[in-house]
């Protein structure tokens, strides 16, 4: 009988990938385990593609987890006390966590601070491990204007004026509560409604679409993880946040724009940093990575 390893994640699409190289660990750490991944229904089509997991539950936010009794649970959430909590809930036999093994440290890469997590604990993880596939660059010029927090949104106006700039094979993704921002920005651009693919798109959908794209242009937001794991070239405009925390790994073809200044990445306006990035920058940038 396999024994059970648990791991939370309860977060959103670039979370998950950006925990990509600490599943693939895990996997490589325990072999003859069966890994759950405690997170949200909505990425089950990723799973496949990382080789690392074996099973899903649904879990949003850091818990409760319903699952029993694994011989080990990893905690890829946070620092607590919420998700250590749960997972202590569950009555491992052994967990792996901040707050009970290393202490957590600001200014780390997210990608970087889940593998320190497990080497800390005798686990060696690459965090270069990110890759689902290698995209044939076949496919459209990929616009996504959306995010989280208003305060990582570019304006609609900049990134028409990008999605004019890069070509008549050019569609606007985003999620379905992001459809009149995306028509907005086709509608600016002269894009035809067929282009606009918001709403329309379920994670396996998107993936395929990415999988497959020339070019991904985006904010800081889970589809510039996507473009990293399909080696897709992409330009990514950083606001609040530092694209050395979150951004793409250095080299093939990605360019992180960033003002320099950091802020509140929950914000309810566009962060100032953001709005000092030119769509020049952003159209050049997209010219010198698909090259």
């Amino acid at each position: 009988m396999a024994l059970d390893l648990l791991v939370l994640r309860g977060l959103g699409l670039g979370d998950l990938l950006t925990a990509v190289p600490a599943l693939r660990a895990l996997r490589q750490a325990f072999p003859r385990h069966r890994i759950t991944l405690a997170a949200p229904r909505a990425l089950d089509a990723l799973l496949p593609l990382t080789g690392a997991v074996d099973h899903l539950v649904d879990v949003s936010g850091p818990g409760p987890v319903p699952f029993a009794r694994p011989d080990v649970a990893v905690n890829l959430h946070g620092r607590g006390p919420q998700s250590i909590d749960a997972l202590r809930a569950t009555e491992p036999g052994r967990l792996i966590s901040f707050g009970t093994g290393p202490p957590w440290q600001d200014g780390v890469h997210e990608v970087r601070r889940w593998c320190g997590l497990l080497e800390w604990h005798g686990v060696p993880a690459d965090p270069s491990d990110l890759t689902l596939g290698i995209s044939e660059r076949t496919g459209p010029a990929i616009v996504h204007p959306g995010a989280a927090y208003p305060a990582r949104r570019w304006p609609p106006e900049r990134f028409a004026e990008v999605a004019a700039a890069l070509g008549d094979d050019v569609v606007v993704t985003g999620t379905a509560a992001e459809v009149p921002l995306a028509r907005e920005v086709a509608e600016l651009a002269g894009l035809p409604p067929e282009r606009v693919l918001a709403g329309r798109t379920r994670m396996a959908d998107l993936i395929d679409l990415v999988s497959t794209s020339r070019l991904v242009v985006c904010g800081d937001t889970g589809v510039a993880h996507l473009a990293t794991a399909f080696c897709v070239p992409s330009v990514v405009l950083f606001g609040p946040v530092s694209p050395a925390l979150w951004g793409p790994p250095p080299g093939w073809r990605h360019v992180a724009l960033w003002a320099g200044r950091n802020g509140d990445p929950h914000g309810e306006r566009p962060d100032p940093g953001l709005l000092r990035i030119e769509v020049s920058e952003v159209v050049d940038a997209a010219m010198e990575v698909t090259s």
